[in-house]
């Protein structure tokens, strides 16, 4: 347990963050998902919307500082070219 006042802030702080920062990742989560359902269920056009919906959200996790860029780029470039073998695949 911290013993210095400024400790104990830094705890509950990071407690605050850790809290916020979950909830960034799980809508990063979420967004990804609904482009795999859509992928998966064959259709084309709603993943692509789909897509369209997670990459900002996912780029946005890169701002607020819950993933990496590289990370972010490797999850956009791997979606994206799933969604574009849903075509060639039908």
């Amino acid at each position: 347990m911290a013993n210095h006042k400024s400790a104990k802030k830094r705890i509950i702080r990071n407690a605050k963050r850790a809290e916020i920062n979950k909830g960034r990742i799980s809508r990063i989560r979420t967004y990804v998902k609904k482009v795999e359902l859509a992928i998966e269920s064959g259709d084309k056009a709603s993943a692509q919307a789909a897509l369209k919906d997670a990459q900002p959200e996912i780029m946005r996790g890169v701002s607020k500082g819950v993933l990496h860029k590289n990370t972010a780029s490797r999850k956009m470039s791997r979606l994206s070219a799933r969604v574009k073998a849903v075509g060639a695949s039908a």
